[in-house]
């Protein structure tokens, strides 16, 4: 029997759909193994992430721990057996026998340092092991000397350390699989001027420089001055003013320059919202706000040496050089008009008072005093510079007191007279009349009033002006007077291994 296909019905058909589900299973199996692979990609991925993290923690504490050991356990050269001749501090890093100098706890970072003592310490204090999950991080840390030199900070009789290290530590995690971090940073203390401001107030608070009653503030530069009238001319500008705490100004008061200080925000003050500034009658801070990163910190100034007496004297128009119990050589002058000079050895004053209209004129030198009051009239004369009161002030509420006189410093050079002051009383530094100064008195509380002009620059814990007064800032001073900043890290840097 014959059999016929229709025409209509496919020819060579036969196991298609077999061939398009394998062709569909191999698609799906390679995607499945696509999404397998991509998953353990991302896992191994994750881990990496987390070792090479935990490995970064690790060594950021090898950092810490070897700064840590500088800030706070190192001795530095210059005492105990480690002259500065050891170090040659010409070139950068600095070395000893040729050699960069060299603390480590690192086993293939050779130490090179003059005292074997703090090699060891060192050692045993830039290595350390942290726990990470159920591992742990070792990490080990050296560091090396870029620079180092002396410095006399302002204010200072002694020479200070300054040194610039570079830290470099590594962090290391061990197992099924390994990762190594080395992270680097520079610790470095900075010098910078002791006199930037017209007036700084260290206290952190409200209130700390306060300024009200028609003053501000300008500035002049005193090695290349113009005279007008007897007294600089000044530009309305670089008056800055600065504070770790708050600026009060009020009563039309103008400052011409910048206001910096860590605060921020204008308006009220109180003590738990310390706000940068607050401005009411008019006040003016022609500059605006310049952000500090942090409360700026100074030195005390040395206490006197030797300390002076507490006894108390007053020089009045009658008297003579026996009054300050003074010989010839260091005393001339005639009834209520007396000349000093401490001859190059600084001379100890207690408590002296001029009054009744008596000068008391001072030659270049340095002078230990516990208190000085200006009062009826008299006059404390600058004949030449630099005139150095280190004032001491014991039992004193009031150590300098210049309301009741007159101040002549004819140079107008605030630099040939300057008042060191490591006590926290009340220093007044003005009466009717004109002042040129330098004040460093980081614990005091400073005042300026009686329509006076202040040449120079005032550093105190809080400033007053007041009445008029005006402050004429001397640039030069950021230029020639300087101390040593606090620690701080910089240059922070990583890398795998």
């Amino acid at each position: 029997m014959t059999t016929h296909r229709s025409p209509d019905r496919p020819t060579n058909d036969e196991g298609i759909a077999l061939v398009l589900a394998l062709l569909f299973m191999l698609a799906f199996s390679s995607l499945g193994a696509a999404v397998m692979v991509l998953s353990r990609t991302e896992t191994f991925s994750s881990l990496n992430y987390r070792m090479m993290s935990q490995a970064r923690y690790g060594a950021e504490s090898g950092v810490h721990k070897a700064a840590h050991f500088l800030l706070n356990s190192y001795a530095l050269p210059g005492t105990g057996g480690d002259p500065l001749s050891n170090y040659n501090t010409t070139v950068s890093p600095v070395t000893y026998l040729d050699q960069p100098v060299v603390l480590s706890a690192i086993t293939n970072v050779t130490a090179n340092y003059p005292v074997a003592g703090v090699q060891t310490a060192f050692a045993a204090a830039g290595q350390g092991a942290l726990p990470a999950g159920q591992t742990t991080v070792l990490y080990t840390s050296s560091a090396t000397l870029l620079s180092m030199r002396e410095v006399v900070p302002y204010g200072a009789n002694t020479p200070t350390i300054v040194q610039t290290w570079r830290l470099t530590a590594r962090g290391r995690l061990t197992g099924a699989r390994n990762a190594e971090v080395e992270v680097s940073a520079i610790l470095e203390r900075q010098v910078v001027p002791a006199h930037t401001y017209a007036a700084f107030a260290t206290n952190p608070g409200c209130g700390a420089l306060t300024f009200s009653g028609g003053v501000g503030t300008d500035s002049y530069d005193s090695s290349n001055m113009v005279l007008a009238g007897g007294a600089p001319v000044t530009d309305a500008l670089s008056g800055h003013v600065g504070t770790n705490g708050n600026l009060t100004e009020g009563g039309g008061s103008v400052i011409n320059g910048s206001l910096s200080t860590p605060r921020t925000g204008v308006g009220n003050c109180n003590a738990g919202a310390v706000t940068a500034l607050t401005l009411q009658g008019n006040a003016q801070v022609t500059g605006g706000i310049t952000a500090l990163p942090q409360a700026v910190q100074y030195s005390l100034p040395d206490p006197p040496s030797p300390l002076p007496p507490t006894t108390s004297v007053t020089l009045n128009g009658t008297s003579l050089c026996g009054t300050l119990a003074l010989t010839t050589g260091t005393c001339a002058g005639t009834a209520g008009n007396l000349t000093v000079d401490p001859v190059g050895t600084p001379m100890a004053l207690g408590n002296v008072k001029v009054t009744g209209g008596a000068t008391l004129t001072l030659h270049a030198g340095t002078y230990n005093i516990n208190s000085l009051q200006l009062t009826g009239d008299s006059t404390l004369a600058i004949a030449s510079g630099p005139v150095i009161l280190n004032v001491a002030g014991a039992s004193e509420t009031t150590p300098i007191d210049f309301e009741g006189g007159a101040t002549a410093n004819e140079t107008f050079d605030p630099s040939m007279f300057r008042i060191h002051y490591a006590g926290t009383a009340t220093l007044k530094l003005t009466g009717g009349t004109t002042t040129a100064a330098i004040v460093y008195a980081p614990l005091a509380s400073a005042t300026v009033a009686g329509g006076a002009d202040f040449y120079g620059s005032i550093l105190a814990a809080a400033v007053s002006v007041t009445g008029g007064a005006q402050l004429h800032y001397d640039r030069r001073l950021s230029r020639d007077f300087f101390i040593v900043g606090p620690q701080m890290m910089s240059g922070f840097t990583w890398r795998a291994q």
